[in-house]
């Protein structure tokens, strides 16, 4: 992973900062080789970090690990991870946490119930443990705590968050985290409805509505989405689409697809920036393995 780089908005005095630190930016399965050294090849992992609260850990992909080697080894860690889903490019990096692998450390899980009346503990139980992974989630020393979230809101630990239903394969919901007025919405996997459709779910839009902040989906090219249309992702113009008529005041393009190099993504960007402009949103972002952007209420608004 490329070393964190600082990427604050604009200079401006006061306000309780949000520290918002990309540690996995890919999509479907890690990708790392020289091809993709500026972008990096670990699957999904955001941190939002605030002082005098706990870290807010969005999704648990392979860029988790290397968040964990940031973290306290001695048993004193203690987190939240919102899960957009459970597809293992969003938890592979669970059992790899090093934090929690002592006594003492703390990780409250929240994801959305899933199908079947399979509840979010089972499930986490069924896919790590044997013969699927070598140990299971009750030999990892720290306390893991499962929670199923669904459609509304509620108040965590100093922070506002916001869930609501996207459009993908299987449960999956989007986050809007909120802390001191500063809003980051997360939404890592969203079926785009067709070929060149701009159709936003009106939950997914009042997620997003007037973001300081919008990790978006953002896999395919419009020629990739022709043989991807039920994959459960979305073009860089759908991307775009969505914030713009959610009214979000800058987009983080998110969730590369592992085909995309490094110069693919430089390209895409630059498409992004040409279309955002034109749909009147003026900042756009290629997510990457280090950015760190940070947020205050005097310079989000």
């Amino acid at each position: 992973m490329v070393d964190i780089l600082s990427c604050p908005i604009r200079d401006a005095p006061g306000g309780r900062t949000l520290n918002v630190t990309f540690y996995g930016v890919r999509g479907s399965t890690p990708c790392s080789c020289d091809e993709n050294l500026r972008y990096g090849g670990n699957t999904a992992c955001v941190v939002i970090e605030s002082d005098g609260a706990r870290p807010v850990i969005l999704d648990l992909g392979t860029g988790l690990r290397f968040y964990g080697l940031t973290q306290p080894q001695d048993g004193t860690f203690s987190g939240i991870a919102l899960v957009s889903h459970l597809h293992w490019d969003h938890v592979q990096g669970l059992p790899f946490f090093s934090p929690v692998l002592r006594e003492g450390a703390r990780l409250d899980v929240f994801a959305p119930g899933q199908e079947n009346g399979l509840s979010l503990n089972d499930a986490v139980r069924t896919f790590l443990a044997p013969p699927f992974f070598p140990i299971s989630v009750d030999s990892l020393p720290g306390t893991l705590t499962f929670t199923e979230v669904s459609n509304g809101s509620f108040e965590l630990e100093g922070y506002h968050v916001q869930v609501a239903s996207v459009p993908h394969v299987g449960p999956t919901v989007g986050y809007r985290v909120t802390r001191d007025g500063v809003s980051v919405a997360y939404v890592s996997d969203h079926q785009q409805p067709g070929c060149g459709s701009t159709k936003v779910s009106p939950a997914v839009l009042d997620l997003c509505d007037g973001v300081d902040m919008l990790i978006h989906d953002a896999q395919y090219t419009d020629d990739e989405f022709v043989d991807r249309n039920d994959w459960g992702h979305c073009t860089i113009d759908y991307a775009v689409t969505v914030a713009a008529q959610a009214g979000a005041k800058r987009l983080v393009l998110f969730h590369h697809d592992p085909l995309h190099d490094d110069d693919a993504i430089d390209d895409l960007l630059a498409h992004a920036v040409k279309s955002a402009a034109a749909a009147g949103l003026t900042e756009v972002i290629a997510a990457w393995e280090g950015l760190s952007v940070s947020l205050t209420p005097s310079i989000a608004r």
